[in-house]
C-alpha cells in the first residue's frame, strides 16, 4: 500500500507498506531528512491524533517506576558505605550490581 507524504518544505514523497501495516501519520523524508505529514486521498493533510504521541522516558523516569526515592536513598548510602569501608580497608573486593 502506498501512502504519501508531504514534508514542510512542500515537497512530497511516497512510502510503501504492507497492506496489514498500521500508517504512521509522520514519516521523516528520505531525501530532505524533514518530517513529512501523511496525505488523505483529497491531497490535504490528515488530522493529526496527539493522543497517539508517546512522550519519551528517560532512564531516571523508568528508575523511578520501580523504586521510589527513599529506597534509592537508602541503597546510595549502603554503596557509599561499603565503598568507604572498603577504602579504608585497602581491600580488593570488586563491587557487586
Amino acid at each position: 500500500m502506498k501512502r504519501t507524504y508531504r514534508a514542510s518544505n512542500g515537497t512530497t514523497f511516497d512510502v510503501v507498506f504492507a497492506a496489514d501495516a498500521e500508517i504512521p501519520q509522520v514519516w521523516e523524508s528520505p531525501k530532505s531528512g524533514q518530517e513529512g505529514v501523511l496525505l488523505g486521498s483529497n491531497g490535504e493533510p490528515v488530522e493529526l491524533d496527539e493522543t497517539e504521541t508517546k512522550v519519551p522516558r528517560s532512564h531516571w523516569d523508568m528508575l523511578l517506576e520501580r523504586r521510589t526515592r527513599p529506597e534509592l536513598e537508602e541503597l546510595l548510602q549502603e554503596r557509599l558505605e561499603y565503598l568507604r569501608a572498603r577504602r579504608g580497608q585497602g581491600s580488593q573486593d570488586k563491587i557487586g550490581a
